[in-house]
């Protein structure tokens, strides 16, 4: 019998569609793999912004968990939202309990707009639980200064960055550099493994959709080593699946804030 490439998302609902759990189906099945989900927070949100979070019971997330790793199981797990300490630590309670170490963590700590998404006590938590226990680690720039309490003064600091926070922690880490300023960004891929750099270099797109991004990258990241690709070219892979689906979805309206991009442009292209 044939099997599939499975991907585990645990991450947040968002409402429209575009970001969290949603976001990550489409990118998972777009790059060719089985998601499944547990759903750690349901949200009142649209392309303007978040009006609610709602977040669901620790034990029920730990229930979500358990159900589709006892049956189906997973070839990678891939984490964004967890709002706050308890579910944090019940996440890695069940991944600790089914041996999964397989994991590409999206810390979803700042939003696009600067906002903090975490409560201080919830990064503390991240950072001693969950963070040394990933495989890799997706920040963008406000987060690996959050979490380093560094600051970067320009893009080159990041490489600094990301190897230090990769060695801090024994993991490897792909730090986005959506946030620097100028036209051309090089995300930093970091093998902690290897000790070597990645550069993953691109123009920026001139673009309004650009809400999900990060679940997206993060998302497509975790489809291609469940695939069984090495680090280096599961990263670029997914760079490059991101900014095609950035500018697919780049000429088209949806809503009065920031669209999401174009994830199944392959397939309805």
């Amino acid at each position: 019998m044939k099997t599939y490439n499975r991907v585990l998302t645990i991450a947040g609902s968002d409402s429209g569609g575009g970001a969290g759990v949603q976001a990550d189906i489409k990118t998972i099945s777009a790059c060719g793999c089985y998601a499944t989900s547990v759903i750690t927070a349901i949200t009142a949100q649209n392309t303007i912004g978040v009006t609610e979070v709602f977040p669901i019971p620790a034990p029920t997330v730990k229930n979500q968990m358990t159900a589709v790793l006892e049956d189906i199981g997973t070839d990678i797990v891939k984490i964004g939202m967890l709002h706050n300490s308890e579910t944090i630590v019940s996440v890695h309670q069940i991944l600790t309990q089914f041996q999964i170490s397989n994991i590409v963590l999206d810390p979803v700590m700042v939003s696009t707009s600067g906002k903090t998404l975490l409560k201080q006590d919830a990064i503390i938590t991240l950072k001693e639980t969950l963070i040394p226990a990933v495989k890799v680690i997706t920040p963008n720039i406000p987060e690996v200064e959050l979490l380093l309490n560094k600051k970067a003064s320009s893009q080159n600091d990041l490489p600094k960055l990301a190897k230090e926070l990769g060695d801090q922690y024994h993991i490897s880490v792909l730090l986005k550099a959506g946030h620097a300023i100028g036209d051309e960004l090089t995300d930093i891929l970091y093998n902690f493994d290897k000790g070597e750099f990645t550069y993953l270099k691109s123009n920026r797109i001139k673009s309004k959709n650009t809400h999900g991004t990060g679940c997206t990258l993060s998302s497509a990241l975790a489809s291609f080593l469940a695939k069984g690709l090495i680090l280096e070219e599961a990263a670029s892979l997914a760079k490059k699946y991101m900014q095609k689906a950035i500018l697919a979805g780049a000429d088209y309206k949806i809503g009065k804030g920031h669209g999401p991009v174009k994830h199944f442009y392959d397939l309805w292209d």
